[in-house]
């Protein structure tokens, strides 16, 4: 299915319905929904660091005019989620199924960013018969057993995880009281940032509407916490708790070749070891380079099992 292109607003909107939904041993997992309540549905699995309305401002867009629904869901330790570690990334789906009933989502596609990939194929693995598609975007491979992938960034986070463990809820603490200090210069921090990435993510992260979707991304999500992505690297240095040849439904992955943090070759290892999985190459672009053509990925996923 295709649908003409939404007009994009430089400013996101807030979200058509924000909250929390009981999961397991009295915790609760934060989401944002964004379109139609009774379209199909598009969980969003935000990156590392990143919130429920990590969503560029293009899909909210697209989500509004074509009638889907997209629901961004902030992982235990971001937002309104309670600090959790998992055993592993499995584990998560458990959590997944009880937001999606509470939800009344009965079949759905499941789009990951970066960290986000790993979780979305998590749910690939486990809910089959839920799960119509999944999209990765520049997804972080695995880094233990038959389907590690060598080199990259990631591997100082494996080399790290005996500390990384012992020190993760002060550094949690540490990290949030150190967002909160800066937030009044958000804006000036993000700009610093974008200077010295390379051009691809530069160049996205010069476009007004995406700036304003990552600062409002960052200052709600980190309003209350920020442990999250010290949860997400050292479940990303441990066994997943499932195989990518577990992933029998259908993975379309995207990957920017110049990225600079999880590099091409990751992606194209993860493809290989996937059952049913295609690449689609961003050319000139590096880490942030699905977000520019979010609504193309939408339309794929939404092409499959329609």
């Amino acid at each position: 299915m295709t649908f003409p292109a939404p007009r994009i607003p430089e400013q996101p909107k807030r979200p058509t319905l924000e909250g929390s939904v009981a999961v397991r041993d009295g915790r609760r997992l934060s989401f944002a929904e964004y379109g139609s309540p009774r379209g199909p549905a598009i969980v969003w699995m935000h990156g590392t660091p990143g919130a429920r309305r990590q969503i560029p401002v293009d899909a909210r867009a697209y989500a509004e005019e074509a009638g889907v629904r997209i629901i961004g869901i902030d992982r235990p330790g971001i937002g309104s989620s309670t600090p959790y570690l998992y055993p592993d990334l499995l584990d998560w789906t458990e959590d997944l199924v009880l937001l999606l009933d509470a939800l009344a989502v009965d079949s759905l596609r499941v789009i990951g960013l970066s960290g986000g990939g790993p979780y979305a194929l998590a749910a690939g693995a486990a809910l089959p018969e839920r799960v119509r598609g999944v999209g990765v975007l520049g997804g972080v491979a695995p880094t233990r057993g038959p389907d590690a992938a060598e080199g990259g960034i990631i591997r100082l986070a494996v080399h790290a995880a005996p500390l990384l463990a012992a020190t993760r809820v002060p550094l949690g603490v540490a990290l949030t009281g150190a967002i909160r200090t800066v937030r009044p210069l958000a804006g000036p921090a993000l700009d610093l940032y974008a200077a010295v990435q390379p051009p691809g993510d530069r160049n996205l992260l010069g476009r007004p509407e995406f700036k304003a979707m990552f600062l409002d991304d960052l200052l709600n999500g980190s309003r209350f916490q920020t442990s999250a992505p010290l949860a997400d690297l050292l479940l990303f240095t441990r066994p997943w708790g499932f195989d990518l040849a577990d992933v029998r439904v259908p993975v379309r992955w995207w990957h920017g070749d110049d990225d600079h943090i999880v590099p091409f070759r990751h992606g194209q290892h993860c493809v290989d070891r996937l059952p049913d999985a295609t690449m689609t190459t961003i050319d000139g672009e590096s880490h942030l380079g699905g977000l520019g053509i979010a609504m193309k990925v939408m339309d794929e996923l939404l092409a499959l099992g329609a």
